[in-house]
């Protein structure tokens, strides 16, 4: 049985995070949690648990299902499993473990060779070069050699220590992540092999709270932050890295006082409305958009569509050069020859 380590609540029973097991559906290793008995009165079978892959996997086996199925399992005195329950959620609290850190000098080293890097090459097609430098240095974003040029999305906290660096693959010519064979997606801790240590994720973006005081948009992506802050400059764009990715209490501390927008991909919505409980009590002011729900057509909502792609929908000039390009690549090389430069529109 696992160690018992940091918890969460899910149907009125704890959760043990710190030893991430095999998926027994999907088969994903360090991405399954198992549910155990603080008393230690009860011992759940290795598949009562729950798989981080939610969308893709889903699997979510609780004591509840196995005490449906198996009666017998079940403990003889329900005062008992009530009483249970209680003490567990009692004594859950433990002694935090501090964040580990990455070295702020290690992370500049990745900050240039953006011209193998294939979410730069996208951006410069899509917002120009100007607003691709300008969005890549605000929020720190770096290329790696892994992938041939795979970008690191660098989460560093308001205080300055960088938490993290996500390694993501992308297709220059639509943007979208590579998934096959195998998703290109990596921590640059994993891949230098830290020993011990801790990963505490933290906003991406979060060091601009320190010197921005605009209503903060919250989104899942960080591609999406990076061309939303190009189009509507006057929010400050957040990232929480996906669906769950850091949207937890802890992580969300940083957003005391301030006002949110909440814009969640769509079909994400009714996620984000019960996870938009954390921040109440936390934000001065808290809103949920749902224009993209209202706005989407069917197609749109089962392709699970952001804002960005949305922003992306009217072409910009850059979007006609780079066509323009692709349909004659001759162009390219006039463009060199005489150093044109497309005259971008203030967005």
């Amino acid at each position: 049985m696992p160690g018992i380590g940091l918890w969460r609540k899910t149907q009125n029973v704890e959760v043990c995070q710190n030893s991430k097991l095999t998926c027994p559906q999907c088969g994903r290793k360090q991405c399954f949690v198992r549910y155990i008995d603080e008393e230690g009165k009860i011992t759940f079978p290795d598949y009562v648990g729950r798989c981080d892959h939610e969308d893709s996997c889903g699997y979510h086996y609780t004591p509840k299902d196995l005490f449906q199925d198996k009666p017998d399992l079940k403990p003889n005195n329900d005062d008992d499993w009530r009483s249970i329950k209680t003490i567990a959620q009692i004594r859950t609290k433990v002694e935090p473990i501090a964040p580990s850190y990455i070295p702020a000098d290690l992370m500049r080293k990745t900050l240039s060779h953006y011209g193998i890097n294939p979410l730069y090459q996208f951006l410069c097609k899509t917002i120009g070069k100007e607003g691709t430098n300008k969005q890549i240095e605000r929020y720190m974003v770096g290329t790696v050699k892994k992938w041939v040029g795979a970008a690191v999305y660098w989460q560093v906290d308001r205080d300055g220590n960088v938490r993290a660096g996500k390694m993501m693959g992308y297709n220059p010519k639509d943007g979208h992540r590579i998934k096959e064979p195998h998703p290109q997606v990596s921590w640059v801790h994993s891949e230098l092999k830290l020993p011990d240590f801790n990963l505490k994720q933290c906003l991406f973006g979060e060091h601009l709270l320190a010197t921005s005081s605009a209503t903060i948009m919250l989104v899942e992506s960080e591609k999406t932050c990076l061309i939303a802050s190009h189009f509507m400059p006057d929010f400050l764009w957040l990232a929480t890295g996906g669906k769950n990715g850091c949207f937890n209490e802890d992580a969300m501390q940083v957003l005391r006082g301030r006002d949110v927008i909440l814009m969640p991909d769509l079909g994400a919505i009714e996620k984000w409305i019960d996870k938009s409980k954390i921040l109440e009590p936390i934000c001065k002011s808290v809103t949920i958009s749902d224009v993209l729900e209202q706005t989407a057509t069917a197609e749109q909502r089962e392709a699970g569509l952001d804002i960005s792609d949305f922003l992306l929908m009217q072409e910009t000039k850059q979007m006609v050069l780079a066509r323009m390009i692709e349909r004659n690549p001759a162009l390219q090389q006039l463009i060199d020859d005489f150093d044109l430069e497309l005259i971008e529109d203030d967005p």
